[in-house]
Formats: C-alpha cells, structure tokens, sequence
C-alpha cells in the first residue's frame, strides 16, 4: 500500500511540488495458506465479506477445490477469474480479461484482488490492479518457484508487447503477499527448475553462501521439490528454507532502496541484458528461467575474458547451470540477436549497457565499455566452450508447455491440453471432465488458445491486434504458433 505527502510551493514562473509515496508492504511465510486452521489469509478479507480472486487453470484444477472451501469456511462469498496466461498470452487481451471480471464483480476502491499463480499471473493481474480506477489493491500468493522467490519480492507488474518482454507496465505495490512452499509439491520438476535459475541469479552475483548451497544440493532441490516432496531429507529441507529465505532477504535488501528503479545499474539485472530479446524468438518462447540462464552463462564467460571472473569460478558457474539442466546456449542466440539485444537494452537503461556480471564469484560489477566486437568474440568463445558440455549448453525443458499455463504446442488441442496437465496432476473428477465446469463453460471472459494454421501466420480477428490476437465474441482468443 502506498500513501502520498506532498508540499506546493510558488515560484517566480509558477508552482513546484515535492511528493514523496511511502510504499509499504509485508510478507508471510506460512505453508498452508489454504488450510482452514489458518485465518491470515481469510483475515484480510473479513471486511469485505468476499473475495474476487485471479487465478490460472492449471492451479485452480489442481487447487480450485482446496481455495473454495477455505473461504467457504470462513463465511466469505467467492469468484474465481480463471486464465491462462503464457508468455504468448501474456497480452493486453488478457489483461482485459481481468478488467472486465473486476467491473462486473463491482470492486471497490480499496478492496483487494487475491491473486494466485506463478510470476506471470501475478504480473499481469497485478497490472490490471494497477491501472484499474488507477491504483486497486491486491494480494499475492504465488505458486510457482519463480514467483515465490523472484517475482514476490518486486513491485513490478506488466504485459508483453509484440516480441518485447513486459514492455507495457506499472510500479505497484501488493498489500501482502503469503509464501507458501508448500505448492512446490504439485509443480512440474521443469518448473523447479526454471525458477532455479532466479536463485543462481542472486546468489552468483550477491550471495556467496547461498551459492554454495544450491551447489552443494542442486540436484536434491530440484527433485524434491526444494525439500517440500515426500521422502525429501531434513537436510535438503532445511537448506532449502534457508536458500529460500535469504535468497528472498538479499533480493529485497537490493531492491527496496530503488524499488521504482530510478538507479539503473541493478544487481539483479544479471541475466537480463540480452535475455529480454531472445526469450521470445523461438517458434515456442524459451521459459524465462533458460532465457535469462542463457544470458547469465555468457555474461560469465564475457566477465572471464575481461580477467574479471577466474577460470574457476567461470567454470563452477557453467557446471552448476549445466546440472541443474538449464539453458546456456540456444542456436538462435547468435551474433544478430546479441546486437538486436544490445540496442534495445540501451534504450532501457538511458544509453548505457549496464551489463551485470559476477566479479569475482558472489559480488557484481557493471560493464558499460563493451564494443560489439568483444561481444562476438565472447559469444564465438562461449559457443567454443558449450560444446564441452551435455546437449551442447542446451537445456532440459527448455521450452514453455502446456505446464506453464496458456501454451499449447504440437497442434494439440486446448481441451486435450489442459486434461493431459490435469490428469496428471490428478485432478480429474470420475466422469474424466476438468472440475468446476471450465471445458462446458468456457474460462472467465472466453480465454482460448487458438492454434495456428500450418503457415504458421497469427490470425487477426474482428479488432485486428497487431500481434495477432484475436478478439472474439465471448472473449478473446489468444492465437499461439503451432
């Protein structure tokens, strides 16, 4: 929540004002957050005696029935806007969506949205939040590794734009968020893994022990679910806690003195130089994770040949990507993407590179110096280097799915999309339809993955939008590359 303070003062030519927006905001770790014996969560809605919540459909198959009691416990009155926000769909259209399901529940001006789902659900509902009436509260309750310990801690929300990631957006601040661990225990291992990334993020370039830790336990995390899976060691439990926590703690401590980022050399910018161009080129976008993995690794081996990083500590970094099974190369991150990155970035950060890179292992330095021709020679250098390594730098699951909430791929169906996700997840009922009626009713406000013809052109619909989306006559319908 936000309060304003300001002062008007005349000068010779007119009037200047001084404001200053406190920002204030709290964080929960409690897992369980749906679990009737616990009241926080209820607790911040007892006022308003409801609850319009925003969530996507793959929690809600697995969760739906989970949420709607906990609320019916608590005499709260509840409806659920379910979406599928992918990268592809992370849009306007869908943000609409969202929109018109605040309009037709009647929000109020302080009433806060609850807001359930990973990194990209958050984002979008939150941006929706932010521009509606111009400032709507909500709460967050992520679910996803990325959006528990990355996406949580920071103000920002947004929508893609065209191929340009969350390139339309706002600063605004939740009223709470609740950490619930506990999800990690329904997610698919290929989600783990992509928010893993977020932590090698933090910890190569701000955290030394924390580093230390995902080395040391990499593939018991992963597997486990960070410790929240059955069978899982306190051991790995309890260095996931502590992972979680003050990875968590170090992100916050960088960001809340620059949470509207008027500084622009940012720590937690490492991996995110060049990853904004190339996360979205492949024919199915790469899972933001192995994008900014991508950007990460190669940022390393520039940092390598600048005598930054030593040959070591460049070579820990890459071994610890490639065991945990993420992206350090892709054959379309080439030397035209790299410059097309280059430029776009520029415009970002006020003509300067900015470029963060680790110097030495657990600290950050920014390079701002870079001539394109050092770039290529560090990209010809790392390529050299990927081919030492397994799959060639490539990762495992690189690739946003169905899993990833919204994406279909292989000419598959929504419907037989979404009932693979569900089935697995096992949360089909014993007629095999997908609970709470999403197939026969359609999602809230007609959200549908429409897939591409075989000339792998975007159908523009009744509104034409100009990165293809279709609008149409109960909703609108988000056209994927098949």
């Amino acid at each position: 929540m936000s309060d304003l303070t300001a002062t008007v003062s005349e000068t010779k030519a007119g009037f200047h004002v001084d404001g200053y927006e406190k920002i204030s905001y709290d964080f929960t770790f409690l897992d369980g957050v749906f679990n009737p014996e616990n009241p926080q969560l209820a607790d911040c809605y007892k006022h308003w005696g409801r609850v319009l919540a925003v969530t996507d459909l793959n929690v809600y198959n697995v969760y739906g029935e989970q949420i709607e009691r906990y609320f019916e416990h608590y005499g709260l009155d509840l409806k659920v806007h379910k979406t599928k926000i992918g990268e592809k769909a992370k849009t306007i259209p869908t943000f609409l969506s969202i929109v018109d399901s605040m309009t037709e529940f009647g929000i109020y001006r302080k009433e806060p949205v609850l807001v359930v789902g990973g990194g990209l659900v958050t984002d979008v509902a939150g941006f929706a939040c932010a521009a509606y009436r111009r400032n709507t509260n909500f709460i967050r309750v992520p679910t996803t590794v990325i959006g528990l310990i990355d996406a949580s801690v920071s103000i920002k929300v947004a929508v893609n734009y065209g191929n340009y990631k969350n390139r339309l957006g706002a600063y605004h601040a939740p009223m709470h968020t609740f950490l619930d661990f506990t999800f990690l225990r329904t997610l698919p291992t290929a989600q783990i893994r992509n928010g893993f990334a977020e932590l090698i993020k933090i910890s190569t370039c701000s955290h030394l022990d924390t580093f230390n830790l995902l080395d040391r336990y990499c593939e018991e995390l992963i597997d486990t679910g960070f410790g929240r899976t059955d069978g899982a060691s306190q051991e790995v439990r309890d260095a996931a806690d502590k992972i979680n926590r003050e990875g968590i703690h170090e992100m916050l401590k960088l960001e809340t003195p620059n949470l509207h980022e008027i500084g622009l050399d940012r720590v937690i910018a490492y991996g995110h130089t060049w990853s904004p161009m190339h996360e979205l080129v492949p024919e199915t976008p790469l899972r933001h994770g192995h994008a900014i993995s991508i950007d990460m690794a190669y940022s390393a081996t520039l940092a390598n040949m600048r005598g930054l990083l030593s040959d070591a500590e460049h070579r820990r970094i890459l071994n610890l990507f490639s065991r945990a099974g993420l992206s350090m190369d892709h054959p379309q991150f080439d030397e035209n993407i790299l410059d097309k990155g280059t430029a776009a970035i520029l415009k970002t950060r006020d003509g300067k590179l900015r470029a963060a890179v680790p110097s030495p292992l657990g600290s950050c330095v920014f390079l701002n110096d870079v001539s394109a021709d050092e770039l290529n020679a560090a990209l010809k250098k790392h390529k050299k280097l990927m081919r030492e390594y397994p799959r060639n730098g490539e990762g495992i699951e690189a690739f946003v799915d169905a899993s990833d909430t919204g994406y279909t791929e292989n000419n598959q169906s929504e419907v037989k999309a979404v009932e693979k996700a569900a089935a697995k997840a096992g949360s089909l009922n014993g007629n095999g339809h997908i609970k709470g009626g999403i197939v026969a009713n359609g999602h809230a406000n007609g959200h549908v993955n429409g897939v591409n013809d075989t000339k792998k052109h975007l159908t523009n619909g009744q509104n034409g939008y100009a990165d293809g989306l279709t609008n149409g006559t109960n909703g609108f319908t988000n056209g994927s590359r098949a």
